[in-house]
C-alpha cells in the first residue's frame, strides 16, 4: 500500500493545566499532585467549572491536530457502518410458550425487543420499542429483560446518563401500560417470585454507586416502601440477585475476588426467609446451580482450577458436598449450566474453551470440541429446563460470530444464524496463528494474530497489539467486521493473553495480580518484542491498544518501555492508581482491594506506587499517545485519564503526539447508539493510519 507522511498543524500549542500542588502523606511519603483538584465535577466544588472547560479545550486541540483526518474518519465510519445488517433481528430464545427476540431497522440506532406465542408464525408483539423510547436522549440504555412466570408483566432497566445506575419498570404486556411505580439507583437486574406480583432487585449506594441492598417490591407500592431482604455489610463484596433455571428458587449472591456467598430461597414463598447454602470461607469462592433432586456447586475449595460438587437440597454446607467432577492442574472450569437430565460445563483447556456435555439419566458425556487455533465459544441463552438443547455461540478472528443449537442426545449441531458481514467477506483471505512468547521469567504466553493474505513478514507492516491482563478476565479471539478496516490497510492485528487474565487457569490470573501485577506489564512488553523479533513488525510501525484496567497497561508499558512503541490508544484508562485506591467514596474501591490491594497498607502502596502510570511519568520521551475518556464514566472516572495527559504534558521530552479526547455525555462503554461507538473506533484508527502514513 503506498504511503504519504501526514502533516500535522503546525505551531498549535496544546492546553496547559494549572497546577495547583495538593499533598498526599502517607507510610511517611509525602507526594505532591499538581493536578489533584481535576476530580472536582461530580463534587460541585469551585474548580468543578475548570474542569469541563479543560476537558473542553482539550477536546479543541484534537480535533485541530486531527482535522486534516476528517475525511478518512468519515470513510471509516461509512465503511465500517456499511458492513452492518441494518435490518436485522436476533435468534429468538423460546421461553415458556414465547419465542423472544430483539429487531433493528434501517437507519435505527436501537432496537424493538419482541415476541411470538408457540410458533415463529405467529404474531409479533412489540414489548418494548427502544428507537422510540430513546427518542430525545443523547444516551440510552435499556436492558435486563425479565418476563412474569405468567408472561403478562415485562420488568426491565433504563439508564439515560451512563453512569450505569438503572431505573427499573414494570410494564403490563396485556395493557401496554407502564405502571406507575419506577425503582431508582438499581443495577436492572431483577427476579420475579413465582406469585406474579413480587420482584426482587439491587439497591445501589447513590455515591460509590455500589451494590449495597436486596430489596422486594410488591406491585402496586411505591418503591419507598420496599422492604430490605439483605444488606451487604463487606463493602468489598458485589450482590446479585437471580432465579434458578428450573424456576424453583430465588438466588442472592455475594461475591469478592477471593470469597463469596449464597442465599437461597423458594421462589413459592417471596415472603420467606432467606437461607444461607454456606457461609463464606476465607479465600473460597462457589456458585450454585439448581435440579429437581440436587443442588450443584462450581468451587475452588480444595481446588485451585475448580471443581463441580452436588450437595441435597436440605444439606447444603460443604460439609454435604459431593465431588462428581475432579480438579485437575490443566484444566479451568469456568461455568456449569444445569438442565432437568443434563450438565454442561464449560472448560478452558491450553487456552482455549470446550464443553462437557453430561447425560444424566444415560449416565454418559462427550465434549463439542472446535478445530481453529485460536477461538472463542461459550454457552448462550438457554431459558427451558426442560429440554435437550444446547444454544452456543462459536466465533474467531476470522469467523464471524455464529449460533448453534446443539442436541445432546443425538450430538448434532443446526446453525441457526451467522453474522452477515453486508459488502461481502471471504474468511479464506485473511490468516490466524496461535504465537507463544518467552516471558521474562520464562512463562510461554500465548498469542492470537490475524492479517490478510499476502501479509508479509519482513519488519515493515504495521502491527496493533491489543490485551487486558485483569480480574481473571480472558480476552478470546474473536470476530469484529470493524476490524477489516485495519486488516485490509495492511495491519496485522494480535492479543497478548498475558497474566492478569485466566485464559491458561487460575494460576494464570494468581500470577498477574495484587503484588505480582508487574508479570502483566512485562509479559506484553516481551509479546511486542517477539513479534518484532519473528519480523510481523518492528518498533516504527508497532502500536498497543488496551482499555479500562487494559488501560493502566498502556501506562505501565508506555513508562516501562516507550521506545518500542510508535503509537499507543488508552482507552477509559485506569491509570490513577494509588489515589484511587486510597479513596473509598469512589465506585468501585473497595470492591478491588483484592485485585490491587489496600494501599493504607505500606507494602500494597509501595508496589502500586512503583507501577501506576500517573505516579512514574517522567521526565522522558514518549511515543504518540491518544487518550478517551468520558465524562460520565462509573468505573474509571474522567480524572484518572485527564490528570495523566497533563501530566505527561508537562514532563514529556519529544514532540510527539499526546491527544485527549473526551466524550462529554458518555460513560464507559461509549455511545449506546448501535452506529454511534463506530465514531470512536474511525477515530482511534484515523491515529494510527496517519502515524502511519496511511490516508485513505
Amino acid at each position: 500500500m503506498n504511503k504519504t507522511p501526514y502533516s500535522w498543524p503546525e505551531n498549535v500549542n496544546p492546553p496547559a493545566a494549572e497546577k495547583k500542588p495538593h499533598q498526599r502523606i502517607i507510610h511517611g511519603d509525602t507526594v505532591i499532585d499538581n493536578y489533584y483538584w481535576m476530580i472536582d465535577f461530580f463534587k460541585k466544588g469551585p474548580d468543578s467549572t475548570k474542569v469541563v472547560e479543560y476537558l473542553k479545550a482539550e477536546n479543541t486541540y484534537l480535533d485541530t491536530m486531527m482535522s486534516g483526518t476528517k475525511q478518512l474518519q468519515q470513510q471509516l465510519f461509512t465503511e465500517m457502518k456499511n458492513r452492518i445488517k441494518e435490518k436485522d433481528e436476533t435468534v429468538p430464545v423460546f421461553q415458556n410458550g414465547y419465542y423472544y427476540y430483539t429487531r433493528t431497522e434501517e437507519g435505527k440506532q436501537y432496537f424493538k425487543y419482541c415476541r411470538k406465542k408457540g410458533s415463529l408464525e405467529a404474531k409479533e408483539e412489540i414489548l418494548l420499542d427502544v428507537d422510540q423510547m430513546a427518542e430525545g436522549h443523547s444516551y440510552y440504555s435499556a436492558s435486563a429483560f425479565n418476563v412474569s412466570p405468567d408472561n403478562k408483566l415485562l420488568a426491565f432497566g433504563v439508564d439515560t446518563v451512563s453512569r450505569r445506575q438503572y431505573t427499573i419498570h414494570v410494564k403490563n404486556l396485556e395493557t401496554g401500560e407502564i405502571l406507575p411505580e419506577a425503582i431508582p439507583l438499581t443495577n436492572s437486574r431483577t427476579a420475579w417470585a413465582n406469585d406474579n406480583k413480587t420482584l426482587f432487585y439491587v439497591a445501589n449506594n447513590p455515591v460509590t454507586l455500589l451494590s449495597e441492598k436486596i430489596k422486594r417490591h410488591t406491585l402496586g407500592t411505591a418503591a419507598t416502601q420496599d422492604v430490605t431482604v439483605y444488606e451487604e455489610k463487606d463493602n468489598t463484596n458485589y450482590i446479585h440477585v437471580s432465579k434458578s433455571k428450573s424456576g424453583a428458587y430465588i438466588f442472592i449472591s455475594s461475591e469478592a475476588t477471593l470469597s463469596s456467598e449464597t442465599r437461597y430461597l423458594s421462589a413459592n414463598d417471596p415472603t420467606g426467609t432467606f437461607k444461607v447454602f454456606q457461609p463464606r470461607m476465607k479465600d473460597v469462592l462457589y456458585y450454585v446451580v439448581a435440579q429437581d433432586n440436587r443442588f450443584v456447586v462450581q468451587t475452588n475449595l480444595d481446588a485451585r482450577n475448580f471443581r463441580v460438587m452436588e450437595c441435597p437440597l436440605n444439606q447444603t454446607a460443604a460439609t454435604s458436598w459431593k465431588e462428581i467432577i475432579p480438579h485437575r492442574d490443566s484444566v479451568l472450569i469456568e461455568g456449569v449450566e444445569a438442565y432437568k437430565d443434563f450438565l454442561v460445563i464449560e472448560e478452558r483447556s491450553k487456552g482455549l474453551i470446550q464443553l462437557r456435555v453430561q447425560h444424566l439419566s444415560a449416565g454418559k458425556e462427550h465434549y463439542i470440541g472446535f478445530e481453529e487455533p485460536a477461538y472463542m465459544a461459550a454457552i448462550g441463552t438457554n431459558k427451558e429446563y426442560n429440554s435437550q438443547s444446547l444454544r452456543y455461540t462459536y466465533t474467531s478472528l476470522t469467523t464471524p460470530s455464529t449460533v448453534y443449537d446443539y442436541d445432546m442426545i443425538s450430538q448434532k449441531k443446526e446453525l441457526k444464524k451467522q453474522q452477515e458481514v453486508i459488502g461481502g467477506y471471504n474468511p479464506k483471505d485473511y490468516v490466524t496463528e496461535r504465537l507463544y512468547a518467552t516471558a521474562t521469567d520464562g512463562t510461554q504466553v500465548p498469542i492470537s494474530i490475524v492479517y490478510k493474505k499476502g501479509f508479509t513478514k519482513n519488519g515493515e507492516a504495521p502491527l496493533l497489539l491489543y490485551a487486558y491482563g485483569s480480574y481473571g478476565s480472558s480476552m478470546d479471539a474473536s470476530f469484529t467486521s470493524t476490524r477489516l478496516s485495519l486488516l485490509n490497510r495492511g495491519f496485522a492485528f494480535a492479543i497478548a493473553h498475558i497474566r492478569g487474565g485466566q485464559e491458561m487457569g487460575r494460576y494464570w490470573y494468581e500470577d498477574g495480580k495484587m503484588m505480582k501485577k508487574k508479570n502483566t506489564f512485562t509479559d506484553f512488553i516481551d509479546c511486542a518484542r517477539f513479534l518484532v523479533k519473528e519480523k510481523y513488525t518492528s518498533t516504527p510501525h508497532l502500536y498497543a491498544q488496551g482499555g479500562s484496567a487494559g488501560g493502566l497497561l498502556m501506562g505501565a508499558v508506555a513508562n516501562m518501555a516507550p521506545e518500542l512503541w510508535n503509537g499507543i490508544i488508552a482507552q477509559v484508562p485506569f491509570v490513577d492508581v494509588v489515589n484511587t485506591m486510597l479513596d473509598e467514596s469512589i465506585p468501585l474501591t473497595t470492591n478491588e482491594f483484592d485485585e490491587w490491594g489496600n494501599p493504607k497498607n505500606k507494602d500494597a502502596y509501595e508496589y502500586m506506587k512503583s507501577y501506576s502510570p500517573y505516579e512514574n511519568v517522567e521526565a522522558k520521551k514518549y511515543p504518540n499517545i491518544l487518550v478517551t475518556t468520558g465524562l460520565h464514566d462509573s468505573q474509571v472516572q474522567y480524572f484518572e485519564p485527564a490528570k495523566w495527559v497533563a501530566r505527561l504534558r508537562a514532563l514529556k521530552t519529544d514532540k510527539n503526539l499526546l491527544l485527549l479526547h473526551t466524550n462529554m455525555e458518555y460513560g464507559h462503554g461509549g455511545a449506546s447508539g448501535r452506529f454511534d461507538y463506530l465514531k470512536d473506533i474511525a477515530l482511534n484508527y484515523a491515529f494510527l493510519f496517519a502515524l502511519e502514513g496511511i490516508q485513505q
